[in-house]
């Protein structure tokens, strides 16, 4: 699977230049409240299979969780399901605060 993960700095990119796509956060609901991404869409990974249609859309889908485990079984999961453009966040949202943004609070 081809370019299955994305890393934090093209994830970075791409928001700062306003491109369209879907971010979602795969953790559960306790990790959302700890710390999360701006604008992306909580659906824990148990919930994804019953959330398929909302994500087999136009716009490519960027998973994330912790550090980057779960979002790359979901991404497989969701490409075999057809979502061609589904990747992961490589590291997670750990690295995004490691790299990104050191406001985004580590646990």
């Amino acid at each position: 699977m081809k370019d299955l993960e994305i890393p934090v700095s093209e994830l970075h990119r791409k928001r700062k230049a306003g491109e369209k796509f879907l971010l979602v956060d795969v953790r559960e609901p306790w990790e959302h409240q700890v710390c999360r991404i701006e604008g992306a869409r909580l659906i824990p990974m148990r919930s994804i299979p019953a959330s398929l249609q909302e994500l087999d859309g136009e716009e490519d889908v960027i998973c994330y969780c912790h550090h980057g485990q779960r979002s790359l079984d979901v991404a497989a999961w969701l490409r075999a399901q057809g979502v061609d453009s589904a990747q992961s966040l490589a590291g997670g949202i750990d690295r995004w605060s490691i790299e990104i943004d050191p406001g985004v609070p580590r646990y």
